[in-house]
Order: C-alpha cells, then sequence, then structure tokens
C-alpha cells in the first residue's frame, strides 16, 4: 500500500476558493460524467442540500458535484453557483430542454470566526467550480477549511484553529482516499498514537484541557447548546459501487471520526461523510470501508497540521512550536 495524491482519481475534479478576511470558503468536487454517490449523517445539526437524493430509494443513480462549505445555513447559497456552472457546460440530468446539475451540498459553521455577514454565496461556488479546471486544492486553512476551529466545549475562547486536509492510498489496482474539513466540538487525536493533537486548550492558551473530561463536569441539561461545529467530508474510491453499498462504506468511515475526535458525533456536530464511486475496480464493500476509515483519520490529522494560526486562534503548529521551546 502507498501514498497517493487526492487529485489522482478519473472523473473527479477538485477546486477551492476562500475569503480569507471573512475567514470563511468552500470546495467542490466535480465529476463530469456524474458518480454513484452515498451519504451518512451522524451529528445532530446539519445544513445540506439534495441529501435526499442519497437515499437508496431515490431515483437518482449519479450526480455531478458536492460542495463543501462554510457559511451555516447561509452557505447553502454557494451550490447555486456549481449549478450555474455546469449547466453552461451541459453537464447534468438530461430533461430534454436542458440539463440539470444534482449537486449536493454540506455545510460547517464558522460565522463567530471572521466576519459574519460575508457567507459562501452563488458567486464563491461558481469561483470554486472554476479553480477546479486547473486544480488548486491544498491542506491547511483553505476552501471549507478557512474558518474551521477545533476544541469548543468551553465556546470560542479556548479552541484552536483547524483546516481541511487529505490522505489517499493505493493498493494493486484499489485506490480510496478523503478529504475532510474538520470543524469539531471536540479535540483531535493522532489515530495511530493516541496522542492530542489539537483542541479544547486551559487558560493560558498554550496547553491542553480534555474536552471529554470538561463535558463531564457539567453535571446540567444545556438546552441552547454551541452548535458551531460539524465536520464534513467525502470519502473517494475507484471501485464500483452502487449508492446503496457507498451508504454503507459512509457509515463505516464514520469510525475515523470516532478516532481522531472527541467527543464526536454530538447533538452540537452536524458530522458528515460523502462516499463516490469514481470507477469499475471490483473490490469487497468491508475492505473499503475499513480503509475508508483509516484515510479519514488520517485527513483529520493532516488538516490540523497543516492548519495556519489565524483569526486569534493558535494552530497545532504555533503550540507545539511553544511547547518545543519550553523543553529546550
Amino acid at each position: 500500500m502507498k501514498e497517493i495524491p487526492i487529485t489522482n482519481f478519473k472523473n473527479l475534479k477538485i477546486g477551492s476558493t476562500e475569503n480569507t478576511k471573512a475567514g470563511t470558503g468552500c470546495t467542490v468536487f466535480i465529476f463530469e460524467k456524474g458518480a454513484a454517490v452515498g451519504l451518512d449523517v451522524r451529528g445532530g445539526g446539519p445544513a445540506s442540500v439534495e441529501s435526499e437524493l442519497l437515499k437508496p430509494m431515490a431515483a437518482a443513480e449519479k450526480i455531478h458535484a458536492i460542495l463543501l462549505s462554510g457559511g451555516s445555513a447561509f452557505g447553502l447559497e454557494a451550490s447555486c453557483g456549481v449549478r450555474e456552472y455546469l449547466e453552461e457546460r451541459g453537464i447534468g440530468f438530461d430533461v430534454g430542454v436542458t440539463k440539470v446539475p444534482l449537486v449536493c451540498q454540506s455545510c460547517l459553521f464558522d460565522l463567530a470566526v471572521g466576519e459574519v455577514g460575508t457567507r459562501p454565496d452563488k458567486a464563491m461556488g461558481y469561483e470554486a467550480c472554476k479553480n477546479a479546471e486547473t486544480g488548486n486544492y491544498k491542506d491547511g486553512s483553505y476552501g471549507a477549511g478557512t474558518g474551521a476551529t477545533v476544541g469548543k466545549v468551553k465556546g470560542m475562547d479556548f479552541c484552536m484553529k483547524s483546516g481541511i486536509g487529505s490522505y489517499a492510498v493505493k493498493t494493486g489496482e484499489l485506490m480510496v482516499g478523503a478529504v475532510v474539513a474538520v470543524n469539531a466540538l471536540g479535540d483531535i487525536f493522532d489515530w495511530k498514537t493516541g496522542k492530542k493533537a489539537a483542541g479544547l486548550l486551559g487558560e493560558d492558551r498554550k496547553t491542553f484541557l480534555d474536552s471529554e473530561e470538561e463535558m463531564l463536569k457539567i453535571n446540567q441539561v444545556i438546552e441552547n447548546k454551541f452548535v458551531g461545529n460539524t465536520t464534513i467530508g467525502a470519502v473517494f474510491t475507484n471501485a464500483e459501487f452502487n449508492k446503496t453499498k457507498l451508504c454503507k462504506i459512509a457509515g463505516m468511515a464514520h469510525d475515523g471520526y470516532a478516532r481522531s475526535i472527541r467527543p464526536v458525533h454530538t447533538s452540537a456536530d452536524g458530522d458528515s461523510i460523502y462516499a463516490v464511486s469514481l470507477g469499475d475496480v471490483k473490490a469487497d464493500q468491508d475492505m473499503v470501508g475499513t480503509l475508508a476509515a483509516r484515510v479519514v483519520s488520517q485527513a483529520i490529522l493532516r488538516a490540523v497540521e497543516h492548519a495556519e494560526s489565524a483569526y486569534g486562534f493558535p494552530s497545532a503548529k504555533e503550540i507545539k512550536k511553544a511547547l518545543d521551546e519550553k523543553q529546550a
């Protein structure tokens, strides 16, 4: 098994755009030939478009794009730009008079990071598609990960900067990869070592607290929890599956969230994973699902490792540097 670039998949174009000042952005995945897609949502507060298309009983067998964005529910407007871009190029479901692009979208909450009045809109969605023509995807504080943060059990005052990350592998002919925008309520861990990589900070904003332990100290019912969270991502494979099996693979990929984020799948998160089939390689569904969980975990780790400090939130790089200097 070897690592490969996330851009190695056929029938996949990835583009990102962001408003760095406002602290928001979006990342689009375009499937010009269409692709079978499944979805599994585990969080309690999702914001999404066209999720019903991905249920096994829905008629649509393929969709044409997935958009991940910031902006919470306001950011859902950005998918209009993706549809416009695809229709102009004759990509979509043929209805005779035109072709209707089938575009799914999931949003994360970044309204409390930069400028609350600036959100991903139609123009930003269109621009992300234009950028996909040449491919400008990068791990870190870009696209849907521009305003992402983690470790928010005690609110925004003690959280850290996060971002978007990717990881892909090839074994034989089979390829499996993931892109994840990490905006979790909980802490982020290295799934291999168990070491904390980012999350809730103490009063000094230099050392870690344990989000689960802090949550357990709150011995009361909280009716209106801080919902500025949600980790959203997509798993890609060149194996051939229908959307029923892809929904199961997406569900197995959530194990990657569980290994890397604690706590995870809370009522204050909208955790969602898409699973996309981009080829005709024959592979076992459970094997691909198991591998999907691994690449998701590694993509989550990449997201926090490549993030840069911004908007007053320290990154994992900054915290590590401070710790190294203290120990020197």
